[in-house]
């Protein structure tokens, strides 16, 4: 199914709660390279930075019965943005997270709505000199669009996936007033959002 062989699918299949998967994502190394994995990949070389982790996470959805749906958080130029999973719980949104910080990670299933979703990752989002960056955000966006490109096994790298999702329509979440009056993260958050999980040297803090 999807062209995944046997080990591939039993493996994706066996993720079959939002929870499994996120603590999958937890497990994999941190990918520090400028690729673009897809989930064949990732499970291969167990590895992955935020896109790739929401790649793999939605093609788990998928195999579970639900719609292999990603979510963009846009930061300000100078940040870089974070790409999540989402999926629905009892008409209510979560989020899968691949991250190496201890901030901007999984969200239980308690949002109303996507923008309330994407409200709980903004205090945390911030530069190393406080300034907060995230500035807007897209619809769910499903995967299976491009279905025709093979995103789930291609060997490739797949920089036609952030591409497209860059395109997507994105939502301001502030206003000019709002921005002009943001306070920056204190000293200790600034000092919390330094915290990383794994090194380059693939070694787990």
């Amino acid at each position: 199914m999807y062209d995944l062989d046997p080990k591939e699918f039993r493996i994706l299949r066996s993720l079959n709660t939002p929870v499994k998967i996120q603590d999958f994502l937890g497990e994999l190394h941190m990918n520090f390279a400028d690729t673009c994995l897809s989930p064949r990949r990732v499970l291969r070389e167990r590895k992955a930075h935020c896109m790739e982790g929401a790649m793999l996470a939605a093609a788990a959805l998928r195999l579970s019965g639900r719609k292999p749906w990603v979510l963009d958080l846009k930061s300000f130029p100078s940040d870089d943005d974070h790409v999540v999973a989402v999926f629905r719980e009892d008409a209510c949104w979560g989020a899968l997270s691949k991250t190496n910080h201890g901030v901007l990670r999984y969200r239980e299933p308690v949002y109303k709505t996507i923008r309330e979703l994407v409200m709980s990752y903004f205090h945390e989002y911030f530069l190393n000199d406080g300034k907060k960056t995230l500035r807007s955000f897209t619809n769910p966006i499903d995967l299976s669009r491009l279905d025709k490109k093979g995103w789930m096994t291609a060997e490739e790298d797949l920089w036609y996936v952030p591409k497209y999702i860059d395109s997507i329509k994105h939502f301001p979440i502030l206003t000019r007033a709002q921005l002009s009056r943001l306070r920056k993260a204190d000293p200790i958050e600034r000092k919390m959002g330094k915290i990383v999980e794994w090194t380059r040297s693939r070694k787990k803090n």
